[in-house]
């Protein structure tokens, strides 16, 4: 696996050099770098154009026309994200659709595995899957240089989920508390899904694999930082359960 270059760590403008008529960072030189930069990029543009298809699909379950419209907008939302990142891509010298394309089985077989079977399971779905997902890339984001750091965490930012659906979940908890019990299953078996998708991905490709073994200014692997980091993200999936009204 590629160390990721100590480079990737300095302020926005700094260490940059000339390559391909543009300014890049010295970090970019590093083909190991570029390579999990770009395969970072693909995961994340092809998780938001799925979870746009699974938004909107899962709108044919709302209740109310209200509802169907509220999914619509954060379906739309997702999906104004995958253009900036796509350009990102392109701009680092790579084809898109092929830095997509490894991301397009994992992400499909998750979405197959965890397809809601009810309003309120497609709601919970939106709001802590995509959060841990969301985390994931986020920490992984912090080994980047500024400016694909700063692209990955605005095109993670919230789509809407989090009001809506805490509103729309504790209305139902409280028409029929019964429904909090398997809502809470339901979201234990998202995260136990999304953890090990993560994994999964990031084992399937060295570049993301390297991120995570080491990033800026650290050689080698760091167990107990990569500890840390899944405890991280255990304690927001607890945290968003929590606001849900339901155990984690």
């Amino acid at each position: 696996m590629t160390e990721i270059p100590s480079s990737v760590g300095t302020t926005p403008g700094a260490g940059q050099a000339e390559t391909d008529g543009a300014d890049v960072p010295v970090a970019f030189q590093d083909p190991g770098y570029r390579a999990a930069v770009v395969d970072l990029l693909g995961a994340i543009a092809y998780g938001e154009i799925s979870a746009f298809e699974r938004l909107a699909e899962d709108a044919k379950l709302a209740p109310t026309l209200a509802d169907k419209l509220s999914l619509g907008k954060m379906a739309t939302v997702q999906f104004a994200h995958v253009e900036p990142l796509i350009a990102r891509i392109a701009a680092l010298g790579s084809e898109p659709m092929e830095a997509m394309a490894p991301f397009v089985k994992p992400f499909d077989a998750f979405h197959t595995k965890t397809a809601p079977s009810n309003w309120l399971e497609g709601l919970i779905k939106a709001y802590v899957g995509e959060g841990m997902t969301a985390d994931f890339y986020r920490e992984v984001a912090a080994f980047l240089d500024a400016d694909t750091r700063d692209l990955i965490i605005t095109s993670l930012a919230d789509a809407g989920h989090a009001g809506f659906v805490v509103e729309r979940v504790g209305q139902a908890i409280a028409e029929d508390p019964r429904v909090a019990g398997p809502l809470a299953l339901w979201g234990r078996r998202l995260m136990g899904e999304a953890l090990s998708q993560a994994q999964r991905v990031a084992a399937e490709r060295d570049s993301l694999a390297a991120l995570l073994a080491g990033g800026v200014d650290r050689p080698g692997l760091d167990l107990v930082a990569l500890g840390r980091m899944f405890n991280r993200l255990t304690e927001n999936h607890a945290a968003r359960m929590a606001e849900l009204g339901l155990a984690s």
